[in-house]
């Protein structure tokens, strides 16, 4: 069911319609299969990235759509709703972004920028380690300064997109303590960085993640973005944005999962009435919608103050929260509505279910949101 969106512009309604079209043709039509083969959608985001999808929030001089951050997010749960991993990766491609286009000189955005927003170059995101999650100061990776440029030596984990991008935005070490981390926009093959095995995950089994070995590997000097000892400035201030983009996912996550309820209980009977007019289950279904609708306000809100240069951090923690917990309490009770079939592989909630899970814990678990938002509250 196609959501009833109120656009700030026809343009923005254009947008969301070529969005719909791309994503019924390539998203739909493959998700379940490459999902269940584990199988990378190649090709995918070169045509996402030529119908402009790859850049919305950016520039128009670098090639980028130049949207507000709420028509971005409205793409983006557009695209997650038919299929949640390519959601995410363009999410984490964007967030990847970030860096150069806020943070890198003039000279720097010319070279690169147009390419990444172009979708000609697709970005991953390499700041956790296996020890240095939402602790990112203490990062162990080590970028040091050598006569020609960095050498990279370390280990880095959970990377989206990992050993598949071009580029990534890599955060590593300079200098001892929390100011001494730098980042780097570091090119996706270079002697001495090589990846893991993708993990074995619950979901999103279609876009791999990876660790990356960097042992020794060397990075130019114009390869650093911003200064040195900048770098969890840069994160931090991605991260906000970053955590939209997962509500935004979760919302488009938890709308497909209601529709597919919706859909089977008007066609399933019981006792003589479709299963939508017994009152019991008419309410779950209710109470699902009432929590989507939630989830999108709330990310929209964010979105908008963002929008218009206001603080929204807290917002985009309450987004994340609420978005990714109606997401993971919606896609269990899709598959509590479809009974013993919504168990089954022949159905896509089973899925999303499974889907549903990683947005509580990646770009910062809810437990952190919950850190975010309660700090916010004491100031």
């Amino acid at each position: 069911m196609a959501v009833d969106r109120l656009m700030p512009t026809p343009e923005a309604a254009d947008l969301i319609a070529l969005t719909r079209e791309i994503a019924d043709r390539e998203l739909a039509s493959r998700a379940d299969e490459h999902e269940s083969r584990e199988e990378y959608p190649e090709g995918l985001f070169r045509i996402l990235g030529q119908a402009g999808l790859l850049g919305l929030a950016y520039p128009e001089e670098f090639g980028g759509g130049a949207q507000p951050y709420e028509v971005y997010l409205q793409v983006l749960e557009e695209l997650a709703a038919r299929w949640a991993a390519v959601g995410v990766a363009v999410s984490v491609h964007t967030l990847s972004c970030h860096a150069l286009n806020s943070f890198g000189t003039d000279v720097q955005k010319k070279r690169w920028l147009p390419d990444m927003l172009a979708g000609d170059q697709v970005g991953g995101y390499s700041l956790s380690e296996p020890q240095a999650g939402s602790d990112a100061a203490s990062l162990a990776c080590k970028a040091e300064r050598t006569s020609n440029g960095y050498r990279i030596t370390g280990t880095k984990a959970w990377i989206t997109h990992g050993g598949r991008a071009d580029f990534y935005s890599l955060f590593a070490r300079t200098a001892p303590g929390s100011k001494g981390i730098s980042c780097f926009l570091a090119p996706g093959s270079v002697e001495g960085l090589s990846f893991g095995n993708p993990e074995r995950k619950m979901g999103l089994q279609a876009v791999p993640t990876t660790s990356a070995y960097w042992d020794g590997a060397m990075l130019d000097g114009d390869r650093l973005i911003g200064a040195e000892g900048q770098g969890l400035q840069i994160a931090f201030s991605a991260l906000d944005s970053g955590r939209l983009g997962i509500a935004a996912c979760a919302t488009g996550l938890a709308q497909a999962a209601l529709d597919a309820a919706v859909a089977y209980a008007n066609e399933r009977t019981a006792f003589g009435r479709r299963i939508i007019d017994h009152q019991g289950l008419g309410f779950l279904l209710a109470d699902m919608a009432a929590a989507v609708d939630s989830a999108r306000a709330t990310y929209l809100d964010a979105a908008r103050r963002r929008d218009a240069g206001r603080d929204f951090s807290r917002q985009a923690s309450v987004a994340k929260l609420v978005a990714t917990d109606a997401a993971m309490k919606v896609t269990t009770d899709a598959v509590q509505v479809l009974g013993g079939y919504g168990y089954t592989r022949d159905f896509p909630v089973e899925r999303y279910m499974r889907e549903a899970k990683i947005m509580q814990i990646f770009e910062g678990t809810n437990q952190i949101q919950r850190l975010v938002i309660s700090r916010k509250l004491a100031v």
